[in-house]
């Protein structure tokens, strides 16, 4: 099997190499560039499976680099930030992120972090397989108003018209799906979408409920305050 590769852009050379060398000894093929223009190069002439980067780097700050590797690709990506409680967390969410580690890390969280995104990458269609009732029809296919979910071809539609979701999003629409009227909980969506048992950040879950919504709809996924979300059926 092909080992996993890893674009990681970090302008600290310390913390560069050190990651580097860290996930090279778990298994993984890393590049790693000290600036966003250098790594928006590096994304383009070596398509790697995911990319992690660091919030402020310079020429292209990681934001922006997201941005740009958002429009051209559904690879996952991780933001580094060093302030849990920074904007640059949100913003680099909006721009595309699927999730993001706080600076310092430890390694092995870094890599459980990695792995758990690659593995609901991997799996985008896992939540449809546990739908009951209201599941989809012989097409595989659920209705909820103008939208409709294909939970075979993991396509989406609105009003007749391709709905492009990353997968991460995909997983999240799945996720509602497969419950329609129901209300999931952030720590529920963070389990079963992100695959944190441990909890998590729930912002990443309120960033990318925000981002489905510009997608599919404002109206279609309702706020239930003080519990989480539910698919209007």
């Amino acid at each position: 099997m092909a080992e996993t590769h890893v674009l990681f852009v970090e302008d600290d050379d310390v913390i560069r190499e050190a990651t580097q060398l860290a996930l090279e000894r778990d298994g993984f093929t890393v590049t790693a560039m000290p600036d966003g223009l250098s790594g928006l190069e590096a994304f383009r002439a070596n398509r790697p499976d995911i990319a992690l980067l660091d919030v402020m780097v310079p020429g292209l700050d990681g934001v922006s680099l997201c941005r740009r590797i958002r429009d051209e690709s559904t690879v996952p990506v991780i933001m580094l930030s060093a302030r849990a409680d920074s904007i640059d967390v949100v913003l680099g969410l909006e721009a595309g992120a699927d999730d993001y580690v706080t600076k310092p890390f430890d390694g092995a969280v870094l890599v459980a972090r990695i792995r758990a995104v690659l593995r609901r990458f991997g799996h985008a269609g896992g939540a449809a397989g546990e739908q009951e009732e209201g599941g989809p029809d012989e097409r595989g296919v659920l209705v909820f108003g103008d939208v409709e979910v294909d939970t075979e071809g993991m396509e989406v539609r609105k009003a007749g018209d391709p709905v492009a979701l990353t997968p991460t999003e995909m997983r999240l629409l799945l996720e509602f799906s497969s419950a329609p009227g129901s209300v999931l909980s952030r720590d529920k969506l963070l389990e079963r979408v992100w695959d944190y048992g441990w909890g998590g950040d729930t912002r990443v879950v309120d960033v990318h409920v925000q981002r489905l919504r510009t997608k599919i709809g404002q109206d279609r996924i309702e706020t239930v305050r003080g519990f989480g979300y539910k698919l209007k059926a």
